[in-house]
């Protein structure tokens, strides 16, 4: 089988006609009804510098991200800071653009609405108002994401005040109900945030998130900066709400033993591209591409008398979104590298019923 073809990135203006060919291009497996579809995803920051300011460079934090996610489906984004897995999840949401005017965004990002499928990467503000209620996220600072001058019940009353959803009254209502599905108390809504700890504010974002009644989240490493404890009863909760909503998620995280538990799918990212794509439990218990091995090797271990395999070591010195290293982008610090890794991009290829960028990987 042949690896996935790359999309063209000069797509016409949305509303488009999207694939549905029920294979995700980035996983190899099959997806039935996509809700949303990824294709060959390019962002680009420029850099200025100079007394007048003059582009000198650009950050290539995305190169040709391709994957679909289903309905009631996770995808899992694994990959160091800085792999570009942050910035594919805030390009879903149309938020780039917002963020900062200059950014540079290719490919298509296909949204299966029900009025018909529709092009996010092209939207303007306005254009994109109307399908943000469906996409929502959940940001990795419970600390930083959350008003401070703002009550609980405002900062979750919010989103639906913004999209007109509801009267005040039902609002209100909603707002009870939903800090009871996220396990915390219907009379914490006239609280602030600094009441709470950080696993409570996680369980308020995650709230807010839910206010609009959305189909997609994409989940911004949501337990990163939580206890371990606490990590597993907000895992555990992601996982009810999808199963009780209908819930698609692309969860983003740095740490392969918290995916593996609730996605589905796994999509390794190294320095903004997919180096291997396939089903969490298999990625996980036999990892094809050498940085996918070292991701595992630094899984820690909950009991140390078990032995098991160690990766050769790497080097901790990740080179730089700006001047990427040639051919394959891993290659630097990767324990199997050969002369030709330096003039060759490896292509993500089928092997052993998933995806993989390295041709000599066992």
């Amino acid at each position: 089988m042949n690896g996935p073809s790359t999309p063209q990135s000069g797509a016409g203006p949305a509303p488009v006609t999207g694939r549905d060919d029920g294979r995700d291009a980035a996983a190899g497996t099959t997806v039935h009804a996509p809700l949303l579809e990824v294709e060959g995803l390019h962002v680009r920051f420029p850099i200025f510098g100079g007394l007048i300011p003059r582009r000198k460079a650009e950050v290539h934090a995305v190169d040709g991200v391709s994957f679909a996610l289903g309905q009631g489906e996770t995808v899992g984004l694994v990959g160091e800071s800085g792999c570009g897995k942050t910035t594919v999840g805030r390009a879903v949401v149309n938020i780039l653009r917002a963020m900062n005017y200059r950014v540079d965004i290719d490919g298509r990002i296909l949204y299966h609405h029900a009025a018909g499928v529709v092009d996010l990467a092209r939207l303007g503000r306005r254009e994109m108002r109307q399908y943000r209620s469906d996409l929502q996220m959940v940001f990795q600072d419970p600390y930083a994401s959350l008003n401070p001058r703002m009550t609980i019940a405002r900062i979750i009353e919010e989103p639906m005040r913004v999209h007109g959803v509801r009267s005040a009254a039902e609002r209100r209502d909603r707002v009870r109900w939903l800090l009871e599905k996220v396990n915390l108390r219907a009379e914490h809504a006239g609280r602030y945030p600094h009441e709470f700890s950080g696993g409570q504010r996680q369980r308020v974002g995650i709230a807010r998130a839910l206010a609009t009644n959305p189909k997609i989240v994409i989940a911004d490493e949501p337990v990163s900066a939580l206890d371990v404890s606490i990590q597993a009863q907000v895992v555990n909760l992601l996982q009810d709400l999808q199963e009780e909503f209908g819930l698609s998620y692309v969860f983003i995280s740095h740490d392969l033993s918290v995916v593996r538990h609730i996605a589905d799918r796994i999509l390794v990212m190294y320095l903004g591209s997919i180096v291997e794509s396939g089903p969490s439990e298999e990625v996980y218990r036999r990892p094809l591409h050498p940085y996918s091995r070292v991701l595992l090797s630094a899984v820690p271990r909950p009991d140390p008398s078990v032995r098991l395999p160690r990766h050769d070591a790497v080097s901790d010195d990740i080179p730089s979104p700006l001047n990427k290293p040639s051919g394959c982008a891993f290659r630097t610090r990767c324990p199997i590298a050969r002369p030709d890794c330096a003039t060759v991009t490896p292509p993500l290829e089928w092997r052993d019923g998933r995806f993989v960028a390295c041709p000599y990987s066992e």
